[in-house]
């Protein structure tokens, strides 16, 4: 059974107390398994170490956070990506969704339910994919 607590986490933000928050929030909300970067390049660097989720900003200094997802999306197009930004700009959300992020953030003041909500949501998709399925030749056994 899948513990999405115990999953590895990259927080990938050029801003040091963003990551610290995200940090906190997320050791709050039981994660255990937390990686911080505060460069693209870093987390580029590290996909080896195959992340279940990465939260990624949009708006960098070095890479932007678009350029980082497609990188994560070409290393393991199964690394779920949770793109923020504090630009409530729909193009760019479009954007990163069509490229494969699973979900696009503003940062604000109830940012903290939304990403509870979106890993809630990753954990639920997990499940499903995970749930052993009865085989046709059961369901077919099962109807006699």
């Amino acid at each position: 059974m899948l513990n999405i607590h115990e999953q590895t986490l990259f927080i990938v933000d050029d801003e040091p107390l963003i990551v610290k928050a995200l940090e906190k929030k997320l050791t709050q909300l039981g994660y255990t398994n937390l990686k911080t970067f505060e460069s693209g390049v870093d987390c580029i660097h590290s996909l080896a170490e195959n992340p279940f989720v990465v939260l990624l900003d949009y708006q960098m200094d070095d890479l932007n956070g678009f350029e980082v997802l497609r990188k994560i999306k070409r290393y393991n197009p199964n690394t779920y990506v949770i793109m923020m930004s504090s630009q409530n700009d729909v193009s760019k959300a479009v954007e990163t969704l069509k490229f494969g992020a699973f979900d696009y953030l503003v940062k604000g003041a109830d940012d903290t339910k939304k990403l509870t909500n979106t890993l809630e949501r990753i954990f639920k998709i997990e499940e499903k994919i995970l749930a052993p399925r009865e085989s046709l030749f059961a369901k077919l056994f099962h109807l006699f």
